[in-house]
């Protein structure tokens, strides 16, 4: 069975940082390539960034272009994401997932709330 557990939310003041983890069981880690989302409330799921299987590459949503980092250690089949500069309207529930966005299998999430 694919699970995948979030971890690393929180409450942090506008320009802050965060790094949340994503552990993953159930299938090969290092098959696969990983994605980050997130939904604030009242909006649609939000593709935020993707790391290739050997994390040689990397994707990143213009929004969180230059601010976040993905990335992943497959000797732990964790994920990673690290929140620097955060804004506002990063508020959000954050959600790994495997593979590409959209994907069939996602965590339960972690909250970030960004606020002042």
């Amino acid at each position: 069975e694919v699970q995948l557990v979030e971890s690393g939310g929180g409450s942090v003041q506008p320009g802050g940082s965060l790094r949340l983890s994503c552990v993953a069981s159930g299938f090969t880690f290092s098959f696969f390539e990983m994605s980050w989302v997130r939904q604030a409330p009242g909006k649609e799921i939000e593709w935020l960034t993707t790391i290739s299987y050997d994390p040689g590459t990397t994707y990143y949503a213009d929004t969180v272009k230059g601010r976040f980092t993905i990335s992943r250690d497959n000797a732990k089949n964790t994920l990673y994401l690290q929140l620097n500069d955060l804004k506002i309207e990063d508020t959000a529930m954050y959600y790994c997932a495997r593979g590409g966005w959209p994907s069939s299998y996602r965590g339960p999430g972690t909250q970030v709330t960004i606020s002042s």
